[in-house]
């Protein structure tokens, strides 16, 4: 108990050490402050992992570890390799672990949903697969406790705390006797047009854009939220609009995302397990259900883009460019 109350004051002091990031801070030095508050959360949401008892906690805790990881392959030029690269591989490990459970903690309450729709012969029927969906999550979360409890990860805990509490350590040195960029200032623009430049590359496919053209679009957009959402204490009001309207098209694909990946989930089971004809037969159902709200999303996708890049929308980041000046 005591060994608890220690992380907590650990935790609580980190916390008092998050500061916003600065237009003249360097950006391997922004980098830090962004990674030390997304360290916080991820360790904020480790007990609530553990329990399965809110299944938010999973997900806050892989989105701070993948907002990490973004982070890292966005800023690793400003840092040298070998100090960062195992908490690069720790926190990848980590993500896999996050991700298992959390697909199943969205699928399950998805077909649990759907159960409760029905009358109660078909529930019934449809019980055997949501039982065995919970079997692996626990499986899943087993695993995950296993690792959150290994002496790799604690390890990992002390060196990347202790790694972000160190203004300068592993970062690549800077000619200040040469003109080069170095600062947020100086480098923002770029980085945010750059991932803007790999969004909009998809225009000349999105009317005809398939579940995995549409996956890898998912990718881009979270990438440019997330190299958005890290400056956004030095982007202002029109930055947090902009994140807004990111958040917006990042969630309906987010959503046919979850609807790909039951289906092919759902499917797999069926492959590998004998189920009953009424079992199945509820199941082809729901799976159908499935696809046609796949259709429907990705029928309305068009729409979604479309107003992503108004005039109005693209206006925002324009403006929350300027601030930096």
């Amino acid at each position: 108990m005591a060994e608890k109350s220690d992380e907590m004051k650990d935790l609580d002091g980190l916390k008092e050490r998050i500061l916003p990031v600065e237009t003249e801070d360097t950006m391997a030095e922004a980098g830090r402050k962004i990674l030390l508050a997304d360290y916080v959360k991820m360790t904020e949401n480790e007990a609530g992992s553990r329990t399965g008892k809110d299944i938010e906690a999973v997900h806050d805790m892989r989105v701070a570890t993948r907002r990490m990881r973004s982070a890292f392959h966005l800023l690793e030029d400003y840092y040298k390799a070998r100090p960062i690269r195992p908490f690069m591989e720790m926190l990848k490990s980590l993500a896999g672990y996050l991700g298992t459970v959390r697909d199943l903690d969205v699928m399950i309450e998805a077909i649990t949903h759907y159960q409760a729709t029905l009358d109660e012969e078909n529930r019934a029927a449809l019980q055997p697969v949501i039982d065995l969906m919970q079997k692996k999550q626990s499986k899943g979360r087993k695993k995950l406790v296993a690792f959150l409890d290994s002496k790799d990860y604690t390890s990992f805990l002390t060196q990347f705390a202790e790694f972000l509490m160190q203004p300068g350590k592993g970062v690549r040195a800077i000619n200040l006797d040469e003109i080069v960029p170095y600062q947020v200032r100086h480098l923002l623009p770029s980085l945010v047009h750059e991932r803007l430049a790999s969004v909009r590359a998809y225009d000349n496919v999105i009317e005809d854009a398939d579940e995995r053209t549409l996956h890898a679009l998912r990718i881009e957009f979270k990438r440019l939220r997330y190299v958005v959402s890290y400056f956004a204490d030095v982007l202002g009001a029109s930055g947090a609009d902009y994140i807004e309207a990111l958040k917006a098209i990042q969630d309906h694909l987010g959503e046919l995302n979850d609807v790909v990946v039951a289906q092919a989930y759902l499917q797999t089971l069926v492959d590998e397990n004998d189920f009953t004809h009424e079992t199945a037969q509820v199941l082809y159902e729901y799976t159908s259900a499935l696809s046609e709200k796949q259709s429907d999303l990705q029928g309305l996708f068009p729409d979604v883009w479309t107003r992503f890049n108004t005039r109005t929308v693209q206006r925002k980041l324009s403006d929350a460019l300027l601030v930096l000046r």
